[in-house]
């Protein structure tokens, strides 16, 4: 079994957060719609397939009814290491007083 972070778009009236959730899978496996219905109903919410070709759902919580987007081709940026140690060799440290 392997993790697969899961991103997505919360969009309700007034605000709109990007959230995560993991699926588990086998090796070589990549998820499907039910997966990600699966895990948006781990994370808590209520949710039915609105647009299964764009993994879009509508959800609903204490009666209000909001859009979950699955950003499924979405990377979050990620850490050069390198860059970062190099960037720091040439910064000057503090003397010690």
């Amino acid at each position: 079994m392997r993790e697969h972070t899961v991103y997505f778009k919360v969009i309700r009236k007034d605000e709109t957060k990007r959230l995560r959730g993991l699926i588990y899978l086998e090796e070589g496996k990549e998820p499907g719609m039910r997966e990600f219905e699966q895990c948006l109903r781990d994370c808590g919410h209520d949710v039915q397939i609105m647009d299964p070709e764009h993994y879009i759902f509508k959800a609903y919580q204490d009666g209000e009814e909001y859009l979950i987007d699955v950003l499924e081709d979405y990377r979050p940026a990620q850490r050069d290491r390198d860059t970062e140690n190099l960037a720091k060799s040439f910064m000057k440290t503090d003397p010690l007083l």
